[in-house]
């Protein structure tokens, strides 16, 4: 069932007010496969039906069902493995040697979606390099919306989730059993600081990060919007530290500022030094 022009332009806007996402014309395709389980769940006849309802009461749950649906990113553990090597044997080496007499780590994931990036770097941090049990680590990680957060706190993915991209040996050192799902443990969830954050909109106090994961997440800004959320992750890197960008994605044209690290297929970028 299509979606008529009318009522992709009404998603259209109302996802941009909200989120500051643009979709082009030409994503019609994406609207229809994000909402339609969302139409059979409210057990409405179409699309239009959908929109009418959220047109008749603009303040209600259905309206964040919508922009939830719409804003939440397809991921896995460990999203193109490249970015996770480079980390395990080149930033992380590098910033403990560089952190070792602070002994304190600062990191922010700001595009968590349903926390499988954030939990694959605390699986990481914690298999790869246990000196850092002494250390202070600060590892937040920011969603969308309350239900993300929530998703994200709970640690709980589906069988189909774990079989896709979590190896076997950190499935069974860093998950228990709930049922048909598996649930992150305790020890681990409870590293990790879960906050909403709009990227569109003001940013809370994060102080200054030694690495900053924004990957498979600027795609969806336009131009100017890109620029402004590069900026500010401008004022908050340290000028030593790293920030990861989906395989994508560039600043290149947008911020001369970084520099794109020789690290295969991994969207590292630095600060120019100097």
């Amino acid at each position: 069932m299509a979606v008529n022009p009318a009522d992709f332009d009404f998603i259209s806007k109302i996802v941009r007010e909200q989120s500051a996402i643009v979709l082009e014309k030409g994503k019609e395709y994406l609207v229809e496969s994000r909402l339609m389980p969302l139409v059979h769940q409210e057990k409405l006849e179409s699309l239009e039906n959908l929109v009418k309802q959220i047109k008749m009461k603009p303040r209600g749950t259905l309206k964040d069902a919508v922009i939830e649906a719409m804003t939440t990113n397809e991921t896995s553990f460990y999203r193109d493995i490249h970015p996770f090597e480079t980390l395990k044997k080149e930033i992380f080496p590098e910033l403990i040697e560089k952190r070792k007499t602070q002994k304190e780590l600062n990191i922010w994931c700001g595009a968590s979606s349903s926390g499988q990036e954030p939990y694959s770097l605390i699986m990481l941090l914690k298999n790869s390099f246990p000196q850092l049990n002494t250390w202070k680590t600060n590892f937040s990680a920011s969603a969308l919306s309350n239900q993300m957060l929530n998703r994200c706190k709970s640690g709980i993915y589906s069988q189909l989730e774990i079989n896709r991209g979590l190896p076997a040996p950190l499935m069974v050192k860093y998950f228990e059993r709930i049922g048909t799902e598996w649930q992150v443990k305790e020890e681990l969830r409870k590293m990790i600081q879960f906050r909403i954050i709009n990227l569109s909109e003001n940013w809370p106090m994060m102080g200054t990060l030694d690495l900053i994961m924004m990957r498979n997440v600027l795609i969806y800004f336009d131009v100017e919007m890109k620029k402004n959320i590069l900026g500010r992750i401008r004022k908050i890197l340290r000028p030593d530290g790293y920030l990861f960008l989906g395989a994508a994605e560039t600043t290149l044209n947008l911020d001369d500022n970084f520099e794109r690290m020789p690290f295969k297929q991994s969207g590292c970028y630095r600060l120019k030094q100097g």
